[in-house]
């Protein structure tokens, strides 16, 4: 089994709804976004998916959130812009533009120190 992994970012508000605390203000980060992708099989040429083609897939997903107030993006716009579910949009945003490699999972930093990780059962 191979296991091919991408980061990229994207800088953007947000305000937790319903959080008693400074996160239910308006405030930024610089999201740090990983997608890891399986496969058992290397392609004609030694590559189990090419890095260059996940990086697109997946910028062009970050690239609606980039510099923006989620709370103004769909689905943000009724979903509460937390971490763990911009992990869970970006992971079946991400899966259906997939083709022949599993979508693993999507992690998503909102600081060095913090992060959430989604995955389906």
């Amino acid at each position: 089994m191979y296991r091919i992994t991408v980061e990229q970012h994207f800088d953007a508000a947000h305000a937790l709804r319903g959080y008693k605390g400074k996160c239910e203000n308006l405030h930024g980060h610089r999201f740090k976004v990983l997608a890891s992708v399986e496969t058992k099989l290397l392609n004609n040429i030694g590559l189990a998916f090419d890095f260059r083609d996940l990086k697109s897939a997946l910028k062009q997903i970050l690239d609606k959130y980039d510099h923006t107030s989620l709370n103004e993006v769909s689905p943000f716009d009724q979903l509460n812009p937390s971490s763990e579910n911009l992990a869970r949009s970006i992971y079946y945003e991400l899966a259906n533009k997939l083709q022949n490699v599993k979508l693993v999972s999507i992690a998503v930093w909102e600081s060095p120190e913090s992060v959430a990780e989604f995955f389906p059962d």
